[in-house]
């Protein structure tokens, strides 16, 4: 079902029109949600349940919280026929592709990011970063050496005792390194930080809905987003 709006029109979604005043109520858990606490899913013209993260495809959509495991049980249990009101395949392995999905718009922030000169790598820079305050996160690969990580984690320490902030920066490790060589070629790191700008917080934000999503919907990362206080 296609919608019929302009091309500035708002997607159709499943629970227009239902209790839930914004329209967006995950069709697992029946609970409401901002867009940052859910993914929308259509049918592709095939019938074939795809998601839309960008949440800019046509036709009526359905949302699921950020959560792998009930993205799993929504296929599991065919329920996305029912949503869309349509008879439409959901792939077994949809799961992993909204993984896999996030994981690439996580490591094309970090490229932009990158050459805005908001992202650096290599751990002398990560820690000056983190020492001077212009972190906003730290990112390491999950199979980086324990002293590397230390040394880091020392700085992020030494500079939440030193300021007066409300929580610490935050430490993520998403991607292994061989994921990292594969999703961003000679971008690659180790250790890198996320620095203060727009481009910058784009990389925690998604940071943020990666963990959420492979975590049951809650973030794992070490610390929470560093700021100073007023």
């Amino acid at each position: 079902m296609m919608s019929t709006g302009g091309p500035d029109a708002p997607p159709e979604d499943d629970d227009l029109g239902g209790s839930d005043v914004n329209g967006r109520m995950c069709i697992v858990t029946r609970e409401s949600g901002s867009p940052d606490e859910l993914i929308r899913f259509v049918a592709a013209p095939d019938g074939t349940v795809v998601p839309d993260l960008k949440r800019q495809l046509p036709g009526r959509g359905c949302w699921v919280k950020l959560d792998r495991a009930l993205v799993d049980k929504a296929v599991a249990k065919k329920m996305f026929s029912r949503a869309l009101k349509a008879e439409v395949t959901a792939p077994i392995n949809l799961g992993a592709t909204v993984d896999r999905l996030l994981a690439a718009q996580l490591a094309g922030m970090m490229n932009m990011a990158r050459k805005a000169g908001q992202f650096v790598s290599g751990s002398s820079k990560v820690d000056g970063a983190v020492r001077n305050g212009s972190a906003l996160a730290v990112f390491h690969a999950m199979d980086a050496a324990a002293d590397g990580v230390r040394k880091i984690d020392q700085a992020r320490k030494a500079w939440h005792l030193g300021m007066e902030t409300e929580k610490e920066i935050p430490s993520f490790r998403v991607f292994t390194e061989a994921e990292m060589e594969e999703l961003m070629g000679q971008n690659a790191f180790i250790h890198a930080a996320a620095l203060a700008g727009q481009a910058g917080e784009g990389v925690v934000k998604r940071a943020n809905l990666l963990e959420r999503y492979r975590n049951g919907g809650q973030s794992r990362a070490t610390g929470g987003a560093g700021r100073r206080k007023q």
